[in-house]
């Protein structure tokens, strides 16, 4: 099985998915007038953002074994890799709209900060990035040693 070190950014695409849908991303405080409260946005938040990030970890799971299949799981790759980058931009604009909606609501004062699960999206992408530049060097390995018989 030539292609371990695949499988391995891909398994680690899929873990760092897990652990978006599981964490939350951001955390905001804020006064209305004498009551203070707390909001929070995880992949939960909003079904959308739920249902992508879940479809690109079974992408990242299933594309692991698709090793004997080596151009279906480099094209799967980059359809997940793509969908990975909209699942980042899909959150921040969501984050964007909570906070919005939270000056709109009348809130006098508001501290919202990233918490450190926010990166992961990130670091999914890298992640499916490399997978996928070791599946089509595996792939471009092949192809030579093809001309070689």
């Amino acid at each position: 099985m030539i292609q371990r070190i695949q499988s391995l950014w891909l398994l680690l695409a899929a873990v760092a998915g897990v652990a978006v849908a599981r964490f939350d991303l951001w955390k905001a405080t804020y006064t209305k007038g004498a009551a203070a409260g707390t909001d929070i946005f995880n992949a939960t938040s909003n079904y959308m953002v739920f249902i992508l990030l879940i479809i690109s970890i079974l992408l990242s799971a299933g594309c692991i074994f698709l090793y004997k299949n080596r151009k279906l799981q480099f094209r799967l790759t980059v359809v997940n890799l793509l969908l990975s980058v909209g699942i980042l931009a899909l959150i921040y604009l969501k984050i964007g709209e909570s906070a919005q909606k939270l000056a709109a609501d009348g809130a006098v004062s508001i501290r919202g900060s990233y918490l450190i699960p926010a990166f992961l999206p990130v670091v999914m992408i890298v992640c499916l990035f490399l997978a996928a530049r070791g599946i089509y060097k595996d792939e471009k390995l092949i192809k030579s040693l093809d001309r070689l018989r």
